[in-house]
């Protein structure tokens, strides 16, 4: 189990939804076919960006496979599969895995603030009973608990941890991982800001909202990083800053559907208790596409 299969940009994937709230079958295949073709790197579906805490087991697992499908082994599946209930966690995970995900994300649990010595005992307990291998996520923004840098490293130690997708938006602390981390224990940016900033102390790309809309721009900045390439990557930071601010004038994925909508892929259409974009922010979002040529 290495991070090695994982690399440069992965697309955090919307769930697209009929007009009646159901899981849209034709335009999921469509959209991730798409994203393929586009040159993403690798695809994460069932995320928060996906509204994975809105669907049951079964449109969980079949949006999974959906995905799985589509994508027929040209990328990495990379299934968010997180809960504040451990056993849920676990249950999705086998979800997951029989659904053909190559590998699992599993966020910090949001609402039950464990300590530390908790979340070590909530990951291990996930990679006892499931062997795919886990891309950790911290974003104390959604669920009000940090994974600390010296937690972070204890699991990056286990083989059985692969990465993790870091969106505490404290660069210090990530740049702390970086320097101490493992070989082969991957760091990926979960914020599309940062991307060029955790790339450049050493990360290995970004788990990213923005790709949902433009995954041939985050791609290309990931691969310009890559190739140390700070001028083009600088490029292309400043093309998608627009982007990247209006796909958070909202909650995620509000704009991010609101885009997708606009760039006819998928209907506008969330679960509660999310609702499509204020009609405020329509010509944010509408500029932020112009600027960077997607209609």
């Amino acid at each position: 189990m290495t991070a090695q299969a994982l690399r440069g940009s992965g697309t955090a994937l919307v769930t697209p939804f009929t007009a009646t709230g159901s899981i849209d079958e034709a335009a999921l295949r469509a959209f991730v076919e798409w994203q393929v073709e586009q040159g993403i790197n690798f695809v994460v579906p069932c995320g928060s960006t996906g509204e994975a805490v809105t669907l049951t087991m079964h449109e969980y697992r079949r949006v999974v496979e959906l995905t799985v499908e589509q994508v027929r082994g040209r990328v990495p599946v990379v299934a968010g599969a997180g809960s504040n209930d451990t056993a849920k966690a676990i249950a999705m995970s086998l979800e997951a895995k029989a659904a053909g995900a190559t590998q699992l994300l599993h966020v910090t649990p949001m609402y039950n603030k464990p300590p530390q010595r908790a979340l070590l005992a909530h990951f291990r307990a996930i990679a006892d009973a499931c062997d795919l291998p886990i891309v950790l996520y911290n974003v104390p923004g959604r669920t009000a608990i940090n994974l600390e840098t010296r937690t972070c490293l204890e699991l990056a130690a286990d083989p059985r941890f692969i990465a993790v997708k870091e969106a505490s938006g404290n660069i210090s602390q990530i740049a702390d991982i970086i320097r101490d981390r493992p070989d082969g224990f991957g760091v990926f940016s979960g914020d599309d800001g940062l991307t060029l900033a955790v790339m450049a102390h050493g990360g290995d790309g970004v788990i990213s909202v923005v790709s949902n809309v433009v995954p041939h721009l985050v791609v290309a900045l990931t691969d310009a990083m890559s190739r140390g390439d700070l001028a083009g990557a600088r490029r292309l930071d400043a093309r998608l800053a627009p982007l990247v601010h209006a796909a958070f004038i909202e909650s995620n994925p509000i704009p991010a559907k609101a885009m997708l909508h606009l760039q006819a892929r998928m209907q506008n259409v969330l679960r509660l208790p999310l609702l499509p974009l204020a009609d405020v922010h329509h010509d944010t979002v509408r500029r932020a596409l112009a600027s960077v040529e997607t209609l």
